[in-house]
C-alpha cells in the first residue's frame, strides 16, 4: 500500500526533527527512503512553500517529494491527487494530523494514519536518524580543510 504524507505535519512528530531546521526536508526523505527500502513501499510526501523557480518534484528512489508552490498548500495538493486516484485512492494510506486532509482521504476511501502513529511505527521499525543508516557524514572538518577549500574558491573567483 503506497504512502501519501503532509510533510510538513509529520516533522514535528519525528523525534530529532524540526521545522526549524534548513534541512528538515531532506532529513525526513532520507528517513523516508529508509522506511520504503525495509518494507518495500512507495511514498509520496508533500511540502508546502516550494522556492519560487524551484524543482516541483524530484525522485529519491521509492520516495517521490513534491513541492508545493506559493500560493498553494500542500493540504489542496493532496486533496487534489485522492481526487485524480479515484477509485485506486481506497489503495493508499495518507499520513497526516491535519482534520482537512483526515477528510479529504476518508472521503476518498484511502487509509488515514496519524502523523503521531506514523512516526511512531518508524520509531519502532529502529528508522529515527538518517545517521544511523548511513545517510549523512556529520565527521569534522579540519583547519586544513577549510583553508584548502578557501583557497580553492579564490583562485576560482579571479
Amino acid at each position: 500500500m503506497p504512502y501519501i504524507i503532509d510533510g510538513h505535519n509529520l516533522i514535528p512528530k519525528v523525534p530529532g526533527l524540526s521545522l526549524g531546521e534548513i534541512d528538515d526536508e531532506m532529513l525526513l526523505v532520507e528517513i523516508l527512503q529508509e522506511f520504503c527500502r525495509r518494507q518495500r513501499k512507495q511514498v509520496e510526501v508533500f511540502f508546502d512553500q516550494a522556492a519560487p523557480g524551484g524543482v516541483r518534484a524530484r525522485k529519491f528512489g521509492c520516495v517521490t517529494a513534491r513541492f508545493v508552490s506559493q500560493g498553494r498548500t500542500a493540504d489542496t495538493v493532496i486533496k487534489d491527487r485522492l481526487m485524480r486516484l479515484g477509485g485506486e485512492a481506497r489503495n493508499y494510506s495518507v499520513v497526516s494530523s491535519d482534520r482537512a486532509v483526515q477528510a479529504s482521504a476518508r472521503a476518498a476511501r484511502a487509509r488515514v494514519v496519524s502523523s503521531e502513529e506514523f512516526a511512531g511505527s518508524i520509531l519502532s521499525k529502529g528508522i529515527n536518524k538518517p545517521e544511523d543508516f548511513g545517510g549523512l557524514d556529520d565527521a569534522p572538518v579540519s583547519g586544513d580543510e577549510i583553508d584548502e577549500w578557501l583557497e580553492l574558491f579564490d583562485a576560482d573567483q579571479e
